[in-house]
């Protein structure tokens, strides 16, 4: 998730980025501010899952951050930038550490929270919440978020109950959370929507249903569901139950659920839609020129899944040769064209290595050649790959095939990767363009040969682009498994001692890109939208969640 911290090219935007977001966008601050009725957005398609506990895709995290929150939650800093604060804590946690290395947060809840329905919330349910995420029956792709807290690895094996997960309510107000070491990036785990709290008592009555009506999809954020049209729109409005009303913000939020782009383009311009995400390719030049279209930075790596448990792909030399046959600086100069840099290993520019003011990207260095100059050479590199591993100018390479879902960027992107390796190596790849709720499952499962996809930072820490491809991991496509992949992910999340966790990362990735080829990475992230001018509020995470809960604006 995704989502969707800034890459060479990301901090030559970052400025525009903060001009573009929240009270500073378009033309909104001129306007006489009001309460809009509606504000209607489009940040996706009919979603696989709206459960916290189940969820992995990035628009999805965006109407649950809007309809719960977690410990901590994201406010704007003013700038149009979201920062994480205490949100169901009143404060930043005390914090013990243990003779044994481990570290006890204990946190203190606002007084007189409750859920969607009026009922109270307790410590209890922040409880219930993590002991679920970890329950192996749960089946959550996310599980591993929380795997820093004490027995939450032996859960998840199934070696221990779920109740022996270091979490306890000491009363009402009192949560206590051991962890095996103190987690820099702990404050952004909070803020997940993975460990946003959920109703006990609902999921028990409802089970997988709970989500689909507004009388069982009890929430405690700023707003709640007030209409599921499924694949039309998700309806939210004001929670009046919330520990502080949103005053200010639109009455009602209408999540449109769409995903064709020129539909979509088409709504924005006639005035339905007023935030929209998908932009059709040709039509982003001049939108850029006119500057209706917005770049901010993202936190995030577009690539595809190569399948290694599936042949011919068990070989990491075919691997290799299909990425290396990847002609990066093409596809973002004549494909995305918003600011995108091609990728030159899997962890993006932006996340800081051991020391001040470093750079993990930087550090880590190229995978492969980057210049367009030095293509050629990943070319010829390439089929004597190939050619070592059996299949000397693609003869006797079998037809493969490449999935996506459906969007306009993605098909010219498949389009684009379908040539280069007919053209480079010989072979023949078919396209699949598949339902959004298909291609998840389908990738998911492993049942395909080479994948799109992407995966944007859940916080700012290179573990978070790392640690999904451990044997069995839930976000593990490419179905990768090295015992020693495994053993370097865990060595890193045994310490916290940053020079240590930093090498043992870069040595996990060299496995990852360098030596087993389980990814190939096409680019870096940027993220355009449009909005509508006469609106302004709005906030923004690099880590890929646009927040409405603050717009404001006269339509």
């Amino acid at each position: 998730m995704k989502n969707k911290t800034l890459s060479a090219c990301l901090a030559l935007l970052a400025a525009l980025a903060l001009m573009n977001c929240g009270g500073k966008s378009g033309g909104g601050a001129a306007q006489t501010q009001t309460t809009p009725a509606q504000v209607t957005v489009v940040v996706g398609s009919e979603p696989n899952t709206i459960d916290p506990a189940l969820n992995s895709a990035v628009d999805a995290a965006m109407y649950l951050s809007h309809a719960f929150e977690g410990l901590y939650k994201y406010v704007d800093n003013g700038q149009g930038r979201a920062q994480a604060v205490p949100g169901q804590a009143v404060e930043a946690p005390q914090k013990t550490v243990n003779p044994d290395g481990t570290v006890v947060y204990v946190y203190t809840l606002r007084d007189n929270l409750t859920w969607s329905d009026g009922k109270a919330l307790a410590a209890a349910d922040f409880v219930y919440t993590w002991q679920r995420l970890v329950d192996p029956a749960t089946a959550a792709d996310y599980s591993y978020m929380i795997d820093m807290v004490q027995n939450a690895n032996e859960i998840m094996a199934g070696e221990k109950d779920k109740s022996e997960l270091g979490i306890r309510a000491v009363n009402d107000k009192t949560l206590e959370i051991t962890l095996t070491y103190d987690c820099p990036f702990f404050d952004e785990i909070a803020c997940f929507p993975a460990t946003f709290p959920v109703r006990r008592d609902v999921i028990e009555s409802a089970g997988d249903q709970w989500t689909f009506s507004p009388s069982t999809y009890i929430s405690n954020g700023p707003y709640r569901m007030k209409e599921w049209v499924h694949n039309s729109y998700l309806l939210f409005e004001k929670n009046p139950h919330y520990y502080a009303p949103v005053a200010d913000g639109p009455d009602n939020l209408r999540f449109a659920l769409m995903d064709d782009d020129n539909a979509i383009l088409a709504g924005f311009k006639s005035g339905e839609l007023d935030f929209i995400e998908n932009i059709p390719v040709d039509e982003i030049p001049s939108l850029l020129a006119s500057g209706e279209l917005k770049i901010a930075d993202y936190l995030g790596t577009y690539y595809v899944s190569i399948n290694t448990q599936r042949a011919p792909f068990t070989d990491p030399r075919v691997r290799k040769a299909f990425t290396l046959a990847i002609d990066r600086d093409y596809i973002v100069n004549q494909i995305t064209r918003t600011g995108q840099k091609p990728a030159s290993g899997f962890v993006p520019a932006g996340m800081a290595d051991a020391e001040a003011g470093s750079d993990f990207r930087k550090t880590g260095g190229d995978y492969y050649h980057i210049d367009p100059a030095d293509y050629e050479k990943n070319v010829a590199e390439a089929k004597r790959l190939l050619a070592e591993a059996g299949y000397p100018g693609g003869a006797g390479f079998p037809v493969v095939e490449y999935i996506y879902n459906t969007n306009d960027a993605h098909r010219a992107i498949a389009e684009a990767l379908q040539d280069m390796w007919r053209t480079a190596l010989g072979v023949t790849v078919t396209l699949s363009n598949q339902d959004w709720a298909v291609f998840l499952d389908t990738r998911k499962t492993g049942g395909y040969s080479i994948a799109r996809d992407g995966w944007i930072g859940d916080y700012n820490d290179p573990i978070n682009f790392l640690d999904m491809f451990i044997s069995g991991g839930g976000n593990n496509n490419s179905q990768y498994k090295n015992p020693e992949y495994d053993r370097l992910i865990a060595a890193a999340k045994g310490t916290a001692v940053q020079a240590d966790r930093m090498r043992y990362l870069h040595q996990a990735e060299d496995l990852l890109v360098g030596a087993d080829y389980a990814v190939g990475p096409i680019y870096f992230y940027t993220q355009m939208y449009m909005m509508n001018p006469a609106l302004s509020g709005m906030y923004y995470t690099p880590l890929g969640y646009f927040f409405f809960t603050n717009v404001k604006g006269a339509k």
